[in-house]
């Protein structure tokens, strides 16, 4: 999939979780329906950081592109050491380990512990990322272009510096799901596990599959594609991701967030 598809999906999925939280009796406060679908927007083009064409890899500049390519000399490092008979050669790291539940589960994990154990500027951290990658994803054509860069960094700070302080707020879901003192922000990490997840089942459906089960082996392989049978499969950037996924992503965002909301 591309970029605008793994945002639209990651902030579907986020408002059907408050959906469904608020039909288990656990509703989510509008603020933590808010941050999270745009955390998760954001988070669902993370796992991308292993292609250096990506989204991700121009949303913070030179820091980004450096970044990105470690990264997919490390999924390529991994790739090859942990390879299997069946698996094919490679020449790069796009869609290996960034690509599989155990990254996103890291990553949403490591989000979880920093935001509870770095206070507030590690809070702020976690949200300027998610909101600078979210503005790219769901704003991609305003955020096309050098030029924007600074204007989409300074749009993210002030967004997070401000959601940041409504959920500060008592009763607005700083410590939403963990009540326990000490846990406020526990719940950041779910978003980005979830974001990541997305984004894998998103490319599962293209022609090309996704290892989402590494490490775990299927057959002869450790890094087996996952995805439908082939003729369900579509190419990334074709009219099936374009008029009918991004629609329904759409359709089912407002569904969920109406849901979430208790509106409906």
């Amino acid at each position: 999939m591309m970029g605008p598809a793994h945002s639209l999906s990651g902030a579907a999925a986020w408002l059907g979780v408050g959906a469904a939280a608020a039909a288990a009796g656990r509703p989510m406060p509008w603020p933590v329906v808010l941050v999270g679908a745009l955390i998760c927007a954001g988070a669902a083009l993370a796992p991308d950081l292993d292609h250096k064409a990506a989204t991700i890899s121009r949303a913070f500049g030179p820091l980004s592109r450096w970044l990105c390519e470690i990264v997919d000399k490390l999924s390529y490092a991994v790739y090859k050491a942990t390879r299997k008979q069946g698996d094919p050669r490679r020449s790069g790291g796009h869609r290996t380990l960034t690509h599989t539940w155990l990254w996103a589960v890291l990553i949403g994990a490591g989000a979880s512990v920093l935001a509870i154990t770095g206070g507030r500027w590690a809070v702020l951290g976690i949200l300027f990322a998610h909101m600078v990658l979210a503005i790219e994803g769901l704003l991609w054509r305003a955020a096309r272009g050098s030029s924007s860069d600074v204007l989409v960094w300074l749009l993210a700070a002030t967004s997070a510096w401000i959601l940041a302080g409504v959920l500060d707020k008592p009763g607005n879901g700083a410590d939403w799901l963990f009540t326990a003192p000490g846990q406020e922000y526990l719940w950041l990490g779910l978003p980005i596990v979830l974001g990541a997840l997305v984004h894998d089942i998103g490319d599962a459906l293209t022609v090309s599959g996704c290892p989402i089960l590494w490490p775990i082996p299927v057959g002869r392989k450790r890094w087996y594609p996952i995805g439908p049978p082939k003729a369900m499969r579509f190419r990334a950037g074709s009219w099936v991701e374009l008029k009918v996924l991004m629609p329904a992503f759409m359709l089912l965002g407002g569904v969920g967030c109406a849901a979430a909301l208790n509106v409906i």
